[in-house]
Parts: structure tokens; C-alpha cells; sequence
């Protein structure tokens, strides 16, 4: 069996620490085959759609893939920016800022990349470049703060699918989520705070996260539990009580029933129940993207004003903000506890030496 990266490998390479940040993705253009592309990959994945496979291989390129990419592709269009979609955008930068961080600690020691779960940048680019690299130590954190089999599930079954090909494997810490994180929970509060002082507060602080269908949490799946954990212990940082703040779920798809209470039916029903003015926040979103600017601040600020609502306001994701950042660099610290004292500590030079001593090639 040919394995990845083999000839790669020279005796006496430093060993470095690695971390790999990922999201969950994005397509390569705005364009209906790349939405087509992108759209595959994501659905054809058994984590996010659990369905009898067979049945939905017809379902996803019969109807869905005939119909959906370009639709997608409308709405990608008006997000996208010169340098790529929000998402890729947001990781990039928070993956540049985290980096900076750390080499402030470890120094070339460490190497920092990010990948998405779909599309590019890969994760198996991001591997084949820790590989080159020396990392033998790896650590990764998927930027979903809330766990999900749909979502970290599904990123470690890429990185463990993709280690199957490869000879020599890292050590590796999974950070699979972080809903009740202090750093994060204070990150969040503060950065909410920020955003009423400069603008005002409304009558309703709006938490809405991603959805999945409600048979997941009858599964087993804690997503539900941990959203509603989140929300609980911001709004108590924040000092809300009860009717100060409600927890929502959005973007879902297809008849079956998803999490509820859904964003778009809580923003129809508030302004006939008296709220005429909302904030909305998405704790588990951690960089903004399609959900997040064209569902949230587009089209459910439509539903929510023409219901009757006076006042809508999307409070942005956590992004780059330095709160964020240090949230993370210290999530990241902690889960390389341990290692940072054993790695890059060996000669590297004398290592090699030894190596052909004994007949190595290189």
C-alpha cells in the first residue's frame, strides 16, 4: 500500500508543534458548479444527512443538485468579496491573528493552518503541509463551539479518514467544543456589551444557532443541550433574566422537523406579542458567512420588520475580535499542555548523523 509523504521524510528534520483551525467550508466561486461541487460534497456526507444512503443518492442528484446550486449561487453573490466568501475570509484572518499569537510564545516551534470541511482550502492540503513541515505533535479545533456528530464528528472523520494513507501519524488532540469555555463565554458578553454601549440596546437579545433535525437530538446528539448551555450561561454573564432573551434555531432544510424554536417563525410572531425591537446574535457561529449575513440580517430582518417590528439589529459574529482570539489561543494553549516542553528540544543535526551512521539515505 503506498503511503503519502514518504519520500518526504529526511532523518534529523526539527519536530514542530502543529495546529490546524478548520470551519466548515465554502465553494471555490459564486457560480452554480461550484455550488454544485461544494453542495455534493457537503450532502453526500453521512454526519450531516442520515438517511438510507441509496435513497438519498437519488433524492440529492436528482432533485436537490438540479435545483439548489443555483439558488445558492444568488445568495453567495451578493456576500462575496473580492478576495472570497465571508467565511474563508473570517477563518483566514482569525487562523493569521492566532498564529501571530502563539509564535509570540513558540516561535518557528509552531506552525498554524487552516482547512475547511468542504471545499478548499483541504484538509488533507493542511496535513501534507504539517507533514513537510516536521509536526509531530498536532493539535485541532474545529470552530464549532457547540459539539455536533454533523459537524466535529464529521471533521475527524476526514483527518482520520485522510490518516489511513499515511505511514507515520502525529500525536493528536481533538478539541471537539467549548460550549461552556469561560474565555469564550466572556468574549462573547464582552463583545455583545461593546456593541449596546455604541448602539443602543433593543427589548430582546435574539440567540440563534445553526439547526439540525430534531431525530439527532432524539439520537443522542448533545448539539441541543449545548446550544441552550451557551445561551444560559451568557445571558447570566450578561445579567438577563427569562424574557430578556430567547435562544432560536435557523437555516434548516427539507419537511422533516429540526430544533425549534426556529428564528424566522420566533421574528413573524414577536412584534403581534408586543417586542417591537430585537438584537440578533449567533454564539455558534464563529465567523459570519451566508447563514449569518444574508438569512439573519437580510431576510429574517424582512420577516421581523414586516410583521410589525420596529427595530432589528444583527449584532456580528465574534470574527477577529482580540477577545475571540485570546479565547482561543488559550483554549489551543491548554490542549498543548505537555508538549511544548518535550518538542524541538532534540538535536537535530546529531539525530541525522546517527541515522546514516546506520545506513540511513538521507
Amino acid at each position: 500500500m503506498p503511503y503519502k509523504g514518504v519520500e518526504n521524510f529526511a532523518h534529523g528534520q526539527t519536530e514542530k508543534l502543529g495546529v490546524l483551525i478548520t470551519n466548515l467550508g465554502t465553494p471555490d466561486e459564486p457560480t452554480t458548479p461550484a455550488l454544485r461541487r461544494y453542495l455534493k460534497e457537503f450532502l453526500s456526507d453521512p454526519r450531516v444527512v442520515e438517511f438510507p444512503r441509496l435513497l438519498w443518492w437519488f433524492i440529492l442528484n436528482g432533485i436537490i443538485l438540479r435545483i439548489r446550486p443555483r439558488r445558492s449561487a444568488e445568495a453567495y453573490r451578493k456576500v462575496w468579496r473580492d478576495d472570497g466568501s465571508p467565511l474563508l475570509i473570517h477563518t483566514r484572518n482569525q487562523c493569521r491573528a492566532i498564529e501571530a499569537e502563539l509564535r509570540k510564545k513558540y516561535g518557528d516551534q509552531i506552525v498554524v493552518r487552516f482547512a475547511m470541511r468542504y471545499g478548499n482550502p483541504s484538509i488533507t492540503g493542511a496535513l501534507d503541509y504539517f507533514q513537510d513541515q516536521g509536526v509531530r505533535k498536532l493539535v485541532v479545533l474545529p470552530l464549532y463551539p457547540q459539539y455536533s456528530a454533523s459537524t466535529s464528528a464529521s471533521t475527524f472523520d476526514a483527518i482520520a479518514r485522510d490518516y489511513t494513507s499515511r505511514r507515520w501519524l502525529p500525536d493528536f488532540r481533538f478539541i471537539s467544543h467549548y460550549p461552556d469555555y469561560p474565555p469564550y463565554i466572556e468574549a462573547m458578553a464582552r463583545h455583545i456589551e461593546g456593541y449596546w454601549e455604541a448602539h443602543g440596546r433593543s427589548q430582546l437579545l435574539m440567540l440563534s444557532y445553526h439547526g439540525v433535525p430534531m431525530k439527532y437530538l432524539h439520537n443522542g446528539d448533545p448539539y441541543h443541550c449545548e446550544c441552550h448551555k451557551t445561551s444560559r450561561l451568557l445571558a447570566q454573564r450578561l445579567d438577563l433574566d427569562e424574557s430578556q432573551y430567547v435562544t432560536t434555531f435557523q437555516s434548516r432544510f427539507g419537511r422533516e422537523e429540526w430544533l425549534q424554536p426556529y428564528t424566522d417563525h420566533t421574528l413573524k410572531a414577536l412584534p403581534e406579542k408586543g417586542t417591537k425591537s430585537v438584537d440578533v446574535f449567533c454564539p455558534g457561529f464563529s465567523s459570519d458567512c451566508l447563514e449569518t449575513i444574508e438569512e439573519i440580517d437580510e431576510e429574517n430582518r424582512d420577516y421581523f420588520l414586516k410583521a410589525g417590528g420596529e427595530h432589528f439589529a444583527y449584532i456580528p459574529a465574534l470574527n477577529s475580535d482580540p477577545g475571540h482570539i485570546g479565547a482561543l489561543v488559550q483554549l489551543i494553549e491548554e490542549n498543548l499542555c505537555g508538549w511544548t516542553e518535550r518538542t524541538g528540544n532534540t538535536d537535530a543535526s546529531q539525530c541525522r548523523a546517527r541515522a546514516i551512521a546506520m545506513g540511513a539515505e538521507q
